[in-house]
């Protein structure tokens, strides 16, 4: 690894271009290198992660709107849909939209954990769609995927998106459209232009992400993808892009990204160095926003202590300071303890996901959100017992550390039952965390998968994906084609594409 300094243009100053964030990240991706065991294994893992969250998600809505619209831009030479016949393909830019929508809806796959927090898989969609109609072997698609893990990880190190209020989708961007390059072979300019370009239109505001949530989560990543595909486009044809679009003076970091972010610098893996970014990643065992799966595991060990759950007089879970004003009572968010509120508002309420773990032992993608579950009786008024508090020794163990697989992301909780007695329990990390109690690898990923895909995919379908995964940095480009998972037909509901729309 080597670090360099991210330099601020001043006005009337000219930052050189060899010194701009966009061609150093561009240069690493134009960069060959030999693939390493673990890289292939964990890019297999998260496909495999991303197509049961994908299954399970296919009639939802946003994921039967998205995919209404790609069926609209049939390509013969195209790309694949989640659930569809194989031999149906689609332009590459609208299954890239479809196809994120899909895997991004549950919010139940991967994450990192640094300045930064995003979910890096969500790149897999778009890489792919794009491996599929470029006819690329399955080496190329995994050096392409871990180009992008590692663009993601090293812009979330350095740079802090979300204390600014900027979505964590802005380091996206520039990570899909890395991995494009990377995917095609294409020189350092092309993927310097086209990274400017994505930064670029990569910029939206965390309102997306508090208040009443809609679904505008579950689709920007897909539009991220869209946007990428397109600023690579018109960087091969030779179109120039904002530059300095990161250092500028009316650039992205001295305008919208100034909390948190003094003398930056970034580290980035050189020449023949392997991306193994992906390494540093992980992905979730539970159904809802990252920093509530410790949350969900703790809520699940601390109920053998009580006996019973009426007895419980209030809640208080200590966390560092991101839990508690993204999930926790700190966001000052009403909605997050209220029955009205969206799926997509209550998988980033803490004080609802611990209830219901605590109630239920268990956790479900589905069920855990539903209408009669959300709206009974005695988990409403466990819910209102539990509130959040930012916590100093908490906020060490993350913030203080810099490597991201370190970073405890867990909690502290303290039960007060009515007859005085205090219960108080602690988990740093998430079971399925690289730390955790029960870390994740490929038996496990598997093990997530399978329920997801019950009485959808039939075992022979998942026997035959399954075997592509295992021998994805062996697959021709023929085989690349059918590298996804196809549903019986019956399942899908094809409702939205009835309504005519623009398309």
């Amino acid at each position: 690894m080597k670090s360099y300094p991210i330099k601020i243009q001043q006005p009337g100053q000219k930052l050189h271009k060899e010194e701009q964030l966009a061609w150093r990240i561009a240069s690493m991706a134009s960069q060959d290198w030999n693939l390493t065991s673990a890289i292939s294994e964990m890019v297999g893992n998260r496909i495999i992660d991303n197509a049961g969250v994908a299954v399970a998600a296919i009639n939802r809505e946003a994921v039967k709107i998205a995919r209404s619209q790609a069926m609209q831009f049939q390509n013969d030479n195209g790309a694949t849909l989640f659930g569809l016949d194989l031999n149906k393909k689609f332009d590459c830019q609208w299954a890239a939209w479809a196809n994120a929508v899909a895997v991004r809806e549950l919010d139940f796959h991967d994450n990192i954990m640094a300045k930064e927090t995003c979910h890096p898989g969500d790149c897999i969609p778009t890489i792919l769609a794009v491996a599929q109609q470029k006819n690329c072997d399955g080496e190329d698609l995994i050096k392409a995927i871990a180009t992008s893990y590692e663009t993601q990880l090293r812009l979330s190190m350095s740079i802090a998106l979300n204390p600014n209020r900027i979505d964590h989708v802005g380091h996206l961007g520039p990570a899909i459209t890395s991995a494009l390059g990377k995917l095609l072979k294409l020189d350092t300019e092309t993927i310097y232009q086209a990274i400017q370009w994505s930064a670029h239109t990569s910029i939206f505001t965390r309102q997306g992400r508090k208040g009443q949530l809609s679904s505008w989560k579950a689709y920007a990543p897909g539009l991220i993808g869209k946007n990428a595909i397109d600023a690579i486009d018109r960087a091969i044809r030779g179109d120039t892009s904002p530059s300095p679009v990161w250092e500028g003076d009316y650039g992205i970091i001295p305008i919208l990204v100034k909390k948190d972010n003094k003398d930056l610098n970034i580290e980035l893996p050189e020449k023949d160095e392997p991306r193994a970014g992906i390494l540093g990643t992980f992905t979730k065992e539970h159904s809802a926003g990252y920093h509530g799966n410790s949350i969900i595991d703790l809520a699940f060990n601390v109920r053998k202590k009580i006996k019973d759950l009426k007895q419980v007089k209030k809640v208080n879970i200590y966390s560092k300071e991101y839990t508690h004003v993204v999930m926790g009572s700190g966001s000052n968010d009403k909605e997050k303890y209220s029955p009205l509120a969206s799926r997509e508002t209550l998988d980033h309420s803490a004080m609802y996901i611990f209830a219901v773990a605590l109630e239920d032992g268990e956790w479900h993608h589905e069920k855990s959100y539903s209408d009669e579950r959300k709206n009974r009786k005695t988990t409403i008024e466990l819910w209102n017992k539990i509130e959040t508090f930012e916590s100093e020794k908490w906020n060490k163990k993350y913030y203080d550390e810099p490597d991201p697989i370190k970073k405890a992301q867990g909690a502290e909780v303290e039960i007060l039952l009515y007859n005085g007695e205090k219960i108080v329990d602690q988990l740093e990390f998430a079971n399925a965390h690289p730390s955790g109690k029960t870390p994740f690898k490929r038996p496990e990923y598997i093990k997530k998968m399978k329920p997801l895909f019950k009485d959808i995919i039939d075992s022979k379908e998942e026997a035959r994906f399954l075997n592509l995964i295992e021998n994805l940095a062996k697959l021709n480009s023929n085989e690349v084609k059918q590298l996804n998972i196809t549903c019986d037909k019956n399942k899908i509901n094809f409702e939205k594409n009835s309504i005519k729309g623009i398309f």
